[in-house]
């Protein structure tokens, strides 16, 4: 199994639609620092795609942000199933 890259498409995918459920459920890149005991710049990483999540720490933010990881799953198979093609903004600064 080759390794995958940080920016590839469906990780693309995976933080837009990851930063749309967090502005959903109303929550800021602070307060979901705050709900997983870690500093906000570990979230901002992650949704710049400088930072990779695993399985377990997905399940985290899933349970922080109030979606079932089941949930969230089925949306990005959503999301990678229909090919879309936008990308998550370069920088998403919600630090207030």
């Amino acid at each position: 199994m080759m390794p995958r890259p940080l920016h590839d498409d469906d990780y693309a995918k995976l933080v837009l639609l990851l930063r749309d459920v967090r502005k959903e459920a109303g929550v800021t890149q602070v307060d979901l620092a705050r709900r997983l005991g870690i500093d906000q710049s570990l979230v901002s990483k992650v949704e710049r795609q400088e930072r990779r999540l695993d399985v377990a720490e997905l399940r985290r933010v899933c349970i922080a942000l109030g979606i079932p990881l089941s949930e969230f799953v089925a949306r990005f198979e959503a999301a990678v199933a229909t090919h879309i093609t936008e990308k998550p903004d370069a920088i998403d600064e919600d630090h207030e």
